[in-house]
């Protein structure tokens, strides 16, 4: 087991990979950001005057260097399959922001790419290091609610509210429902990391604002393999509103946070049991960006194993993708699964 931190390089300095940086640098024991790549050479300039970091315009740059031991990907949707099989042909760990891939097809190849070359693999979804969420999983596994009979969440903001038509994160080609991309992928990650494999969706987007050819809200009704029924909502022009709620057949839980997921504030829990009054408790949020990502580091050095399955991967990818599907056709659609739940 290796106790040195593991040495990183950011490609992509957009406003995620800034907050990456944010979040990590000099803050954290498990891994550090020793370089940052990007086109855009004030970006760089500030990069290497702020926080004193060698900065490069050039992906081969940092895939040659051999003090870097892995790469974190900010950069745009359609690249991430290409360049996780680069990185991992240059024997380096990969954590690459969400979306995976853009077809399940691209995202079982690109973990193959990983396993292939003995390399961990991690994916940008923080929530399920919240500590509501992870309340919530021990709830679930205890028994405490019962047979799960329902889950309904919602993650909406307009953080991203302004972004220009013409930015890729509005391209029908990196972001073909960009509410979707942005936060619903957030959510069904939860979904599978808690309940397993989806079967079928039927969803629904619109445009609420007309900016956004695509859709500013997308709705969506699920049913897993289980035969649990599900349903999730996302907002990209609204005020922060974020909630979790799984309805169980000895009570129900509920999470609502006051604040984006990450930031400095608090997630409240209410859970109701038949005759019982509710019972309340709040935790305060933790940096879940950091979590995710020292989790990544701890299976690089050996300290612990990552804790997102292969085919919850994969999974998750399928699911944005009959979502899409569903959305365009106003029909319910089949989720293909690439990935072996036995």
């Amino acid at each position: 087991m290796i106790n040195k931190p593991v040495c990183a390089a950011i490609v992509g300095l957009g406003w995620w990979g800034l907050r990456i940086v944010d979040s990590i640098h000099g803050l954290s024991k498990k891994i550090a950001i020793i370089k940052v790549i990007d086109l855009r050479a004030e970006i760089l300039e500030e990069m290497a005057a702020e926080k004193h970091l060698r900065v490069s315009s050039n992906l081969e740059n940092a895939l040659e260097d051999k003090n870097v031991q892995a790469m974190i990907l900010a950069t745009p949707h359609s690249l991430h399959e290409k360049q996780i099989i680069l990185c991992a042909a240059a024997g380096k760990h990969v954590f690459v922001e969400k979306p995976l891939a853009l077809s399940a097809e691209g995202a079982e190849r690109a973990i193959r790419a990983c396993e292939t070359a003995k390399v961990t693999l991690g994916v940008g979804h923080m929530r399920r290091f919240e500590p509501a969420i992870k309340e919530i999983k021990r709830l679930i596994e205890t028994g405490e609610l019962g047979t799960i009979m329902h889950v309904e969440a919602n993650f909406s903001h307009d953080i991203l509210a302004e972004v220009e038509p013409d930015n890729w994160r509005n391209s029908k080609n990196e972001s073909p429902i960009p509410v979707l991309s942005s936060m619903g992928i957030h959510l069904t990650d939860i979904f599978i990391h808690l309940f397993g494999p989806i079967k079928e969706v039927f969803a629904q987007s619109t445009s609420r604002l007309g900016t956004r050819v695509s859709g500013d809200v997308i709705s969506v009704q699920l049913i897993f393999e289980s035969g649990l029924t599900a349903y999730l909502n996302a907002i990209m022009s609204t005020p922060l509103f974020v909630r979790f709620h799984v309805f169980g057949s000895k009570a129900w839980a509920e999470t609502r946070s006051d604040t984006h997921p990450g930031q400095d504030g608090i997630t409240e829990l209410k859970v109701s049991a038949s005759g019982e009054p509710v019972r309340a408790k709040e935790f305060r949020n933790i940096d879940t960006v950091r979590a995710n990502l020292e989790a990544f580091a701890d299976e690089v050095t050996g300290r612990d194993r990552y804790p997102f399955l292969r085919e919850e991967k994969i999974e998750n990818i399928a699911v944005m993708e009959a979502i899409i599907d569903s959305a365009t056709r106003n029909a319910p659609v089949l989720v293909q699964h690439t990935g072996n739940w036995s």
